[in-house]
C-alpha cells in the first residue's frame, strides 16, 4: 500500500494483539505491492504447505521476506508441513470451499474464513484456484431458508469488487440460476446435494463392520464415552452382526423408528486418547422436514461424517477450517480414506486448521445472537448494534475494509483477543481512499454576516476528495447567511458560559460574543 495509507500509521503499540497480527503490520508497512483486493496476505504455513503439497507457487501474496525469497517456518508449522508431505499425490485443481451451516448470520468471526478461503484460491491461480460456496444443511431442526438467503448475500458483499476465478472449464459454459451467481466457483452447493452418496458410504462402513447401530441413550452415551483421563467401555450392541445392523439402519432410513430410537456409530476405539475418535455418532433419527429436500429423508448424518465426504465429492483439496477443527481432523482423515479406499469418491482432500478470529468485549458465539434477536434486545440480526455481516453493512462500513481487517490480522494457529478498535481503523483507512468530501451540520446555529450585501451569493469550488483530483470539485455556496455548528460558539452567558463560571475555556479558538 502507499505510504499514506500504511499500517505504520495505525497507534498499533498502544493496543494489545497477537504478536502475529503485530508482525503483519510491520511487514505491510515495509511493502509496496498491492493486488487486485487491496491488502494481499502475507505468506503463511498454510500457503507454504499448499506449495510444497502441490509445487505450485502462490501469487499477490505480501512480499515479507526482504528479498530472502523464503519465510521463517515455526516448530508448530513444521508438524504440519511434515503431515502433508506424507499425503498421497496432489490431484489439482487447488480447490477450498466455505460451508457455513445455514442456522443463523454470518458474522465478523465468519468474515475471516470467507477472505482467507477466497483469498488462497486465487493466490494458487496457476493451480487453477477456486472455491465453492456449500451450506452445510445437515440440521433441519435449526435450519431455514432466511439464513440461506442471508449467507448467500453477504458472501456476495463482502467479495464484492473481488476478481473472478479465471479458470476455464466445463462450469464456465453452465447457465447458472440466479440464486447460484456470486464470487464463488459454479453454482452454490449443499451438503444435502450429497444425501444419498453420505448414505452409500454409512452401508459400506457397515459392511466392512465398522460401524453398528446402537441403542444407548444420550445420557448412557455420555457415560460409556469415558474421559480424558479414562478410557471409554464398548456399548453392549457394539458388535451386532452385520445383517442386522443393515436391517436396523434401513429401518431408520424408512421411517420405521421413533427419534433417539437408534444412532448409527463408527465403530473405531473405544480407548483412544482422542475423544472424537471414541465410536463417533454419524446418523441420527431426524423426523422432521428439510429446507431444501423435503421429506424425502427422516435420517440425517452428523457434521465429522458429512463433511469430509462432501469436501471429497466436490473436489476440495484443501479443507480450511478454525483451531477448534483440530481434534476432529483424524476423525475427518479416517472418513475420507474409508470412502476413497471404497472407490465412492476420486480424491482425498486435507483438512487444515488456523486460529479463529476472536474481537474483544464483542459476542461472536452464534447461540447467544440468536437470543438477542428472539428476545427482542436488537431489531434484527441486521440491526446496526450487531456483528454480523449485515449489520455491518448497516453502519456503512464497506466490504474492502472488512477484508483489509482480516488480512492484516493474518493466518497462524495462535489464538489471539483483537481491539475492536483496529477494524474501525481499518474501515476509516479504506474510506478516506475511496470516499468523496462532503459536510453536515448535526446541530445547526444560523449567523448573519452583517457587512455582506443582502442578493449576493458566491458558489466556491471545493475538491471533492483532498488527494484524488480525478473526483473533480463540489460547489459550496456562500452568502450573507450561513450555519454553524453549535459547539462552535460559545456563549458566555448561556449554559456553557455558566457551568464555566463566565471564563473562556482554555484554548478556544471559535465564535464568541460581539463578532469575534
Amino acid at each position: 500500500a502507499d505510504k499514506e495509507n500504511s499500517s505504520a500509521n495505525m497507534p498499533i503499540t498502544k493496543r494489545r494483539c497477537s504478536l502475529a497480527a503485530v508482525s503483519l503490520v510491520i511487514a505491510l508497512s515495509s511493502t509496496l505491492s498491492k493486488t487486485a483486493t487491496g491488502f494481499a496476505y502475507a505468506p503463511n504455513f498454510i500457503t507454504k504447505i499448499i506449495e510444497q503439497s502441490t509445487g505450485i507457487a502462490p501469487v499477490g501474496l505480501l512480499d515479507v521476506t526482504g528479498g530472502s525469497g523464503s519465510l521463517a517456518v515455526t516448530d508448530a508449522d513444521a508438524d504440519i508441513t511434515t503431515s502433508s508431505e506424507s499425503s498421497p499425490s496432489f490431484v489439482g485443481p487447488i480447490t477450498t470451499r466455505f460451508p457455513p451451516e445455514p442456522n443463523g448470520y454470518l458474522h465478523l468471526g465468519h468474515a475471516k474464513a470467507v477472505s482467507f478461503n477466497f483469498a488462497v484460491a486465487r493466490a494458487f491461480s496457476a493451480g487453477k484456484g477456486r472455491c465453492h460456496m456449500r451450506l452445510d444443511d445437515t440440521n433441519p431442526t435449526k435450519e431455514d431458508e432466511e439464513y440461506v438467503k442471508s449467507i448467500l448475500e453477504d458472501v456476495r458483499w463482502i467479495q464484492r469488487g473481488c476478481p473472478p476465478f479465471d479458470v476455464d472449464d466445463a462450469v464456465d459454459d453452465v447457465e447458472l440460476s440466479e440464486e447460484d451467481r456470486g464470487p464463488w466457483y459454479g453454482p452454490v452447493r449443499k451438503t444435502s446435494d450429497y444425501f444419498s452418496l453420505i448414505y452409500d458410504a454409512a452401508i459400506h462402513l457397515i459392511e466392512r463392520g465398522e460401524a453398528f447401530v446402537d441403542e444407548l441413550t444420550a445420557e448412557e452415551m455420555r457415560e460409556y464415552r469415558g474421559t480424558l483421563t479414562e478410557v471409554g467401555k464398548e456399548s453392549p450392541w457394539r458388535n451386532r452382526n452385520i445383517e442386522e445392523n443393515l436391517e436396523l439402519f434401513r429401518g431408520m432410513r424408512n421411517g420405521d423408528y421413533p427419534e433417539g430410537k437408534y444412532v448409527l456409530r463408527a465403530k473405531i476405539d473405544m480407548s483412544s486418547p482422542n475423544l472424537n475418535m471414541r465410536d463417533p455418532v454419524i446418523y441420527r433419527i431426524k423426523h422432521e422436514s428439510h429446507q431444501a429436500t423435503g421429506d424425502e429423508w427422516c435420517i440425517y448424518p452428523m457434521y465429522d461424517f458429512s463433511h469430509p465426504i462432501a469436501d471429497a465429492a466436490e473436489g476440495v483439496t484443501h479443507s480450511l477450517c478454525t483451531l477448534e477443527f483440530e481434534d476432529h481432523r483424524p476423525l475427518y482423515d479416517w472418513v475420507a480414506e474409508r470412502v476413497f479406499d471404497a472407490g465412492l469418491v476420486d480424491r482425498l482432500p486435507r483438512q487444515i486448521e488456523f486460529s479463529r478470529l476472536n474481537l474483544k468485549y464483542t459476542v461472536l458465539s452464534k447461540r447467544k445472537l440468536i437470543k438477542l434477536v428472539e428476545d427482542k434486545h436488537v431489531t434484527g440480526w441486521d440491526d446496526p448494534r450487531m456483528p454480523t455481516l449485515s449489520g455491518i453493512r448497516r453502519r456503512g462500513v464497506p466490504p474492502a475494509a472488512i477484508r483489509l481487517f482480516c488480512e492484516r490480522m493474518g493466518i497462524s494457529k495462535s489464538d489471539s483477543n483483537i481491539d475492536f478498535s483496529i477494524m474501525e481503523d481499518c474501515a476509516r483507512e479504506v474510506m478516506d481512499d475511496e470516499s468523496p468530501r462532503a459536510f453536515a451540520i448535526l446541530e445547526p446555529l444560523k449567523v448573519t454576516i452583517t457587512n455582506w450585501e443582502d442578493d449576493k451569493l458566491e458558489d466556491f469550488a471545493v475538491p471533492r476528495h483532498p488527494k484524488r483530483a480525478e473526483l473533480g470539485d463540489r460547489t459550496v455556496p456562500f452568502g450573507k447567511t450561513v450555519y454553524i455548528e453549535r459547539s462552535d460558539f460559545f456563549d458566555l452567558e448561556g449554559p456553557e458560559g455558566i457551568a464555566n463560571s463566565g471564563r473562556l475555556p482554555k484554548g478556544f479558538k471559535r465564535f464568541l460574543p460581539d463578532g469575534k
